[in-house]
């Protein structure tokens, strides 16, 4: 079999995706869903928990709300595992709404990353600016050091030397994926 045929038979059965970067802050004590259900549960008003959740889930995000509260007056231990459960309930039908797993919540202060904090203040100052700049800095790198780790691996292929030859598709396909992934985010729906 010639390289040049090798080689595109490896390009079609090597398939590398890039590894999701799911820096969730809804499941932590800090996110916007725990917020919203403290603030739901301390008003008594399960409106700002329900903007969290996707309708299918409504009535069991209410049956748990309406629990919590009945819980809530047994006292100090009741409130807090009661707190707890309308959390969990919460964050659960939450990320199920988003087609996640619920791994549990995460303590306040959990690192997330750079990008969901500065997306936050974003949305708080108005402007998006310096999340914009952040991300096109990730991305220029990202993909400068992925077109570099090619031309390497291309620059070190020998003619008949099967793994250079692999460590180069290897490289090709990692850095294809990557661009035509992060086209994929740039120009899908918002949805």
């Amino acid at each position: 079999m010639s390289f040049k045929r090798g080689f595109s038979t490896g390009i079609v059965a090597l398939t590398l995706a890039i590894p999701a970067v799911a820096d969730a802050h809804c499941d932590t004590m800090d996110g916007p869903v725990i917020k919203a259900a403290q603030a739901a549960l301390a008003s008594g008003d399960i409106t700002p928990a329900l903007i969290w959740i996707q309708p299918a889930a409504d009535l069991e995000v209410r049956e748990a709300f309406a629990r919590a509260i009945e819980v809530r007056r047994l006292g100090d231990a009741a409130r807090d595992v009661a707190d707890r459960y309308f959390y969990e309930t919460l964050v659960r039908l939450h990320r199920a709404g988003e087609g996640e797993a619920f791994t549990g919540i995460e303590p306040s202060g959990t690192d997330v990353g750079p990008i969901i904090p500065e997306a936050d203040r974003a949305l708080v100052s108005g402007s998006i600016d310096s999340l914009a700049r952040m991300l096109s800095a990730d991305l220029n790198s990202g993909l400068r050091t992925r077109f570099d780790q090619v031309r390497t691996k291309q620059a070190a292929m020998r003619e008949g030397d099967v793994a250079s030859g692999r460590a180069f598709v290897k490289a090709y396909v990692e850095f294809m994926h990557y661009a035509e992934h992060l086209h994929a985010a740039t120009v899908g729906s918002p949805e």
